[in-house]
């Protein structure tokens, strides 16, 4: 007797099912294969035709595939991070998303923001300008051009920047001019009348209001508030900290709950300061919250392998869960390095006494104990929660240069039986990440160093040693078992998560590659290994800097969230950060599920519904973006103060971007960003291709991404950071793009995107 299949679902059944599956969730929710196939009863054979047919729904951009995760089109997240724009004709605030690519999906969805019915005491309410979280749900009842979404603010994390913040300048007269500090209002002065002008002094950031124009038709402004002086190149993080709302001044009660913290004592762990575990960290790292240890596995079973040992410091029974300490570390979601301070997560009570790992001294710590074979394969792991004491604290450099045969008085004693076991378990996990291949960009990473009164000194590109790498495998691979402990006891937690690169980035590098005779087969299911391919066929070679340049912009942002789709880059199917909770929230709240599901005593994460777990990680995804923003910022501008003295000068640069409009440029020996206008490149008009990221000129002279030229200083703000150049040599001779006819912009006919 013939087995009854059930019937084939059409793509209207799939895709009405995705909608009805993600509206009665508030937004997108795992729905892979898998649950369509349960829904609709499909096996064998009926299953591959559905994986068939959702591969064409992909393509066709019906459905958009994240990891294993399928969404509608352009579904906006349970939790999204808005910008409030407009209020509506009812006077109802009105909303789009933060994130959104209107290259693939348009114009962003307006979403109509709820009033709370019922306002607590003292609770904020949101403005237009406002940057919140809101958790936002289709509005089935929506007319004709009314906002397809509702939502309600679950968070208002910024408050909106009516004012303009720039720095003042007092002139003789007694007037003073305001100097903005965004770099695209760099030229832009304000006027202010010395009237206007209040308390504030020469030199201070302040934040002003715009009250009108000159009669020359200048604007005019009125200082509000003085933030202090930022004079001296010292001070310039201070403007990306007030720039971007980065609280630097802890709490009262949170500075008091860290000074009345006393140590952690053995009751309820294990004693393992017998362990040799050291630590290796820049030589001007202040707090350490990181140990490993390795030694030769002499279980039978495991014949050449190794035990690997990874400790973290115990956060978590410090910082407990909604207490002042807890509450301004989410605020801040991680600390902030700027090449002159640092704006930690936690008071420095916490993070450089109590929780940092110091040598030989006792210290509270989570602890994972790792298995793994002679050619890296984990066997197992076991989470310990221990009391533990570093017998040493090392530098990369001074921990390299011991295993390469220069010890010191430090790493000599250490070298036998803590250093080279180090080193060996480390091979194993080498090859380990060979067979894994996960994407190797070519990223060097620069450090600004300063003088001792704080000015610009030099920058550096450190190198990359074995150390490095060491400890980043042995961080990786406790990141994962972390992430595997949690999901085999079902416990929630937030993952760090990074997602393939989207079908339209893809396909613009296809037609990139093809330009410069690589291949990309369209198609095909794309893993990290062949973009290495990629990578390894074009080393050494002239097109070797754009390859790495454009890969890595077709790269997806690696994100926090409480649902897992994998890790791209690292090619790992789950992935948690656990092994930095003085630095990083994320790594807290893991910690905590980890004491929850394991059951090891005090600091446990409480009760958290999936929701409230949705709006830490989109807050702290934010904190992470406000961060990196701010870091990037403070140095343009203490390089653009360093140069504000070279006008004139000129610089080998790399070009970092091209767009209709001109070229973004970095400079080679600083790593300063800058834009050349591409009025300046010449008489002759210039073309812009998208496919080949290039301005080319009717003659054939064209300006590429990655291309080296030279360039002269021509302005320097160094309060907004801004550089301005123009070409003075380089260029190549290169026949024209063959693309459809351009329009009178430079610009395709059939690809007008915004540049």
């Amino acid at each position: 007797m013939a087995t009854k299949t059930a019937p084939q679902p059409t793509r209207e059944d799939i895709l009405a099912f995705i909608a009805r599956e993600q509206e009665a969730a508030g937004g997108p929710r795992k729905i892979g294969v898998r649950e369509i196939a349960r829904a609709f009863g499909l096996k064998g054979e009926d299953r591959v035709a559905l994986k068939r047919m959702i591969a064409s729904l992909a393509d066709e951009g019906a459905i958009e595939k994240r990891g294993r995760r399928l969404n509608r089109k352009g579904a906006l997240p349970p939790v999204t991070l808005v910008d409030i724009v407009e209020r509506d004709r009812d006077g109802e605030m009105v909303a789009v998303p933060v994130e959104w690519d209107e290259d693939e999906l348009g114009a962003p969805p307006r979403i109509l923001i709820r009033a709370p019915r019922r306002a607590r005491p003292g609770e904020p309410l949101a403005g237009v300008g406002d940057r919140a979280l809101v958790r936002a749900e289709p509005d089935h009842d929506a007319g004709p051009g009314e906002p397809p979404y509702v939502g309600r603010v679950v968070k208002l994390l910024s408050r909106a920047r009516h004012r303009v913040l720039g720095v003042l300048h007092v002139e003789p007269n007694g007037h003073g001019r305001i100097l903005p500090i965004d770099k695209k209002q760099a030229g832009r002065e304000l006027l202010v009348a010395g009237a206007d002008i209040g308390e504030a002094k020469h030199g201070d950031l302040v934040s002003v209001d715009l009250v009108g124009k000159t009669r020359f038709g200048a604007p005019r402004a009125r200082i509000r508030e003085s933030l202090g002086s930022v004079s001296s190149e010292k001070a310039v993080s201070l403007i990306a900290l007030r720039a971007h709302d980065i609280p630097d001044v802890f709490r009262p009660e949170a500075v008091a709950e860290a000074e009345k913290a006393k140590p952690a004592t053995l009751q309820g762990r294990e004693d393992w300061r017998h362990l040799p575990l050291v630590t290796i960290d820049p030589p001007d790292a202040k707090d350490h919250d990181d140990a490993v240890h390795a030694e030769p596995d002499t279980a039978p079973d495991n014949d050449g392998g190794f035990v690997l040992t990874v400790a973290i410091a115990d956060v978590a029974y410090y910082v407990r869960p909604r207490a002042p300490l807890d509450k301004d570390a989410l605020e801040r979601g991680n600390s902030v390095y700027f090449p002159d301070r640092v704006v930690p997560m936690l008071p420095e009570r916490i993070s450089n006494d109590l929780c940092s790992l110091r040598e030989n001294e006792d210290r509270p710590a989570l602890a994972v104990r790792m298995r793994v074979t002679s050619k890296g394969k984990k066997l197992g792991h076991s989470f310990h929660r221990i009391m533990m004491r570093s017998h040493a604290k090392l530098a990369y450099a001074q921990a390299q240069a011991a295993v390469d045969g220069q010890p010191d008085e430090k790493t000599g004693p250490l070298l036998d039986r803590v250093l080279r076991p180090l080193y060996a378990a480390h091979d194993a996990l080498r090859h380990a990440r060979n067979l894994r291949a996960p994407l190797d960009l070519d990223l060097p990473e620069r450090k600004i160093l300063l003088k001792p009164d704080g000015s610009f000194d030099r920058v550096i590109i450190p190198p990359r040693l074995d150390a490095h790498r060491l400890i980043e495998e042995f961080m990786i691979l406790a990141n994962v078992a972390a992430a595997e402990t949690l999901e085999e006891h079902r416990q929630m937690l937030i993952y760090r998560a990074h997602d393939e690169p989207s079908k339209e980035k893809v396909t613009a590098l296809a037609e990139f590659l093809a330009t410069i005779g690589v291949k990309l087969a369209k198609g095909q299911v794309l893993k990290p290994e062949h973009f290495n391919v990629i990578l390894s066929r074009v080393k050494g070679l002239e097109h070797e800097n754009i390859v790495n340049e454009i890969i890595l912009r077709t790269q997806a942002q690696a994100e926090y969230t409480h649902e897992n789709y994998g890790h791209f880059g690292l090619n790992l199917r789950r992935y948690a950060h656990f092994t930095s909770p003085i630095r990083r929230y994320a790594d807290l709240i893991v910690h905590r599920a980890l004491i929850r599901a394991l059951k090891l005593g005090e600091g446990a994460l409480p009760d958290t519904p999936a929701g409230e777990l949705a709006e830490t990680a989109a807050r702290i995804s934010a904190a992470e973006r406000r961060a990196m923003a701010a870091e990037r910022e403070t140095v343009d501008r203490l390089i653009a103060h360093h140069l504000v003295d070279q006008i004139g000068a000129r610089f080998g640069a790399r070009i970092s971007g091209v767009t209709k409009s001109g070229l973004f440029v970095r400079l080679i020996e600083t790593g300063a960003d800058g834009f050349v206008p591409a009025a300046t490149l010449g008489r002759e008009y210039y073309s812009y291709d998208e496919a080949s990221h290039s301005l080319t000129s009717r003659s054939g002279v064209s300006y590429r991404l990655a291309d080296v030229i030279e360039v002269r200083l021509v302005e320097a703000a160094p309060i907004a950071g801004a550089l301005r150049f123009e070409v003075v040599g380089g260029g190549e001779k290169r026949k024209p793009p063959a693309s459809p006819q351009s329009n009178r912009h430079g610009l395709s006919k059939n690809k007008k995107r915004r540049a």
